[in-house]
Formats: structure tokens, sequence, C-alpha cells
């Protein structure tokens, strides 16, 4: 099968980094679509409007033509969620994949009126014992004054193939928190960009992967910065074991107008095998002066030194490894208020390890 070209750079850098985007072949791409009958929503609330379609996508990005027009064209779910609240609730929405639902082709808008709040958690799953397919579009539509939490999980098998491409568009003091789990899927591509329109916007992406066996994960997130004093801040965690691969690509473009606006990114990703591999390509790209701008990005092998100093106090080595990557991702963890949310996610965490 011819491969199929993915989640290209917003610019193009050196061939040699390997990086400018993802070559998969041997895909499978469903073109029978089924209904999708295993959603779940949990704590519905009255300020929430759930309406079972979307307007039209336009998408600045995205992963590729193929997989847009999929959702254009074929999406078995299109759900608007229309916030209303002006204090924060929350709700949480369950895709559960199994025999009859094994293929997920979506399309969920998020429209979060003038000084509205809401926590917004989009969850996952999958059977151990089935090869699952999800392409997802979700796009957030942030109105003056708003503050919306968003907490993606994904919790699919090691056999399932996992899609997003993410877009916001956030306007004047407008606030978007992105939480996003992402241990699932042999292929876990994601693409998410985010348009910082109005003045003293706010965007926050805080990422967790953990990779096994032979999975692959590329991440392309890209934040651009129109508004005056907008602010962006992408922190990634990671960790691979195995002969699992990452590629992180993270772009912070600074556009005219956007004076005395801030960006930052880091990424870390921590190797648990000789096997496991990670290239990351963080940017910083400049049109306007008077902003500040920062990123890194590290990956290294766990310290031989921490590694001795916790087996010392009685620890087994797995037992050791898995209290060192929670510490690493508790940062991101503490982003997440719901408590039996926060413990699956850390019980799946001790389960890869």
């Amino acid at each position: 099968m011819e491969k199929i070209k993915l989640n290209e750079t917003p610019v193009r850098t050196s061939r040699n980094f390997r990086i400018n985007n993802i070559k998969l072949e041997n895909i499978w791409i469903p073109e029978e679509i089924k209904e999708f009958k295993n959603i779940k929503i949990l704590n519905e609330n009255s300020k929430l409007e759930i309406i079972d379609k979307t307007s039209d996508i336009n998408l600045t990005y995205g992963l590729n033509e193929i997989f847009t027009k999929q959702v254009e064209n074929s999406a078995n779910n299109n759900t608007q969620l229309i916030v209303n609240s002006k204090t924060n609730k929350e709700t949480q929405i369950e895709f559960n994949f199994d025999e009859l639902s094994d293929v997920l082709v979506e399309d969920i808008e998020i429209v979060a009126n003038e000084d509205t709040k809401a926590t917004i958690i989009i969850k996952y799953n999958s059977s151990n014992n089935i090869k699952a397919f999800h392409n997802g579009i979700i796009r957030t539509k942030a109105k003056p004054g708003s503050n919306i939490n968003i907490i993606i999980v994904n919790l699919l098998n090691n056999n399932s193939d996992n899609f997003i491409a993410i877009q916001n568009v956030l306007e004047e003091n407008a606030k978007v928190n992105y939480s996003i789990i992402d241990f699932g899927g042999k292929h876990s591509i994601t693409n998410y960009y985010s348009n910082l329109i109005g003045e003293k916007s706010e965007n926050n992406l805080n990422s967790i992967y953990l990779g096994s066996e032979e999975q692959i994960f590329d991440l392309n997130y890209i934040g651009e910065l129109r508004g005056v004093q907008s602010n962006i801040k992408i922190e990634v965690q990671g960790a691979l074991k195995d002969y699992a691969k990452k590629h992180f690509k993270g772009t912070i473009d600074f556009k005219k107008g956007c004076k005395k606006a801030k960006g930052y990114e880091n990424e870390a990703c921590m190797l648990l095998s000789d096997t496991a591999k990670s290239l990351a390509l963080p940017m910083l790209l400049c049109s306007e002066e008077d902003v500040e701008g920062n990123h890194s990005s590290s990956a290294g092998k766990i310290g031989a030194k921490e590694l001795f100093y916790i087996m010392s106090r009685g620890f087994k080595f797995k037992e050791a490894m898995k209290l060192l990557v929670r510490a690493k991702f508790n940062k991101i963890l503490k982003n997440i208020q719901n408590e039996e949310l926060r413990q699956t996610i850390l019980k799946e965490i001790d389960k890869k390890i």
C-alpha cells in the first residue's frame, strides 16, 4: 500500500531532521462507516446544550486532506456543545469501542459563549481484543471572557489507530486550557492548532504521552499569536519503553500585531529502554517586536542515582520506575480535578510500565 504523508510542520526544516511530516503505510482507513452506538454522556448539565449537528469544517492545518474529507463526508458522530454556564460545570463524553462499534469518525464543535465556564472531558476506551479506528476533529471557539477546560483521554489498545485534529480560536480575554492524555493506539497522530486572535487571550496545553511495544506517536502542536498580550504555554511530558517512537513538533508563531505576547514550550521525554526513540523539533517564529518566547526539549534515560536511591528504600526496579514516571507526569495530572479520572490514568500508567 502507498505511504500516507500527514501532519506537516507549518514551516519545513532540513530533511536531515526527518520530522517535517510522518509517512505511514498499511494503514486501515475504513470506507464503510457504520453507526457508533457506544456513547455515554455523564453529568450532563442544563447549561450545556448538546446538539446533533456542527457547522462547516474549515481547518487551517489538520492531519491531511484524506482524514479531513473523511470527517466532512462520512462522520458517524456530529456533536455541537454550546456552553452557557457562568459557573464551571463538568460534562464527560465517553466513546467505548468494541466489536460492533469499532470505527469512530467524529466532528465535535465546542462554542463557549461570552463570559462562560465549563470543563469538558472526552474519553476513548477500547476492548483489548479489537482493532479500532478513530479519526476525530475537535474545534473550539472561545468567545470574549470565556474560560474552558478540555481534557482528552486516549486509552485505546495498542492494536488500534488514533488520529485527531484540534483547532481553537480564542477571542478577547478568552482562556482555553487543554490537557491531553495520550496512551493508546499503534499509531497516535495529533495535530493541535490554536489561533489567539484576541487581546489578552490565553491558551495552556498540557500533554502526556506514554508509549510501549511498537507504538508510534506524532505530535504536531502549533500556536499562532495575533492578539496584543496574548499568551500560549505548551508543556509536554512523555515516556517511552520497548520499541516505541515519538516525534514532537512544537511551533509558536508570533504574528504581526501581537505586541507584548508571550510563548513558552517545553517537551521532555524519558527513555525507559535502549530501543525507544525520540525526535523533537521545538520552533519559534517571529514577525513582531516586543514579544517573549522560550522553548526547550530534552530526552534521556532515568538516572541510575535516582533509581538506586528509591530502590535502597525497599522498592523493586519496576516500582521505582513507576514512581519516577508518576513524579514527572504529576505536574500535568494535577490540572485534572476529577479524582476518579485521575486515578484511572494513574492505574493505566502502572499497567503500561
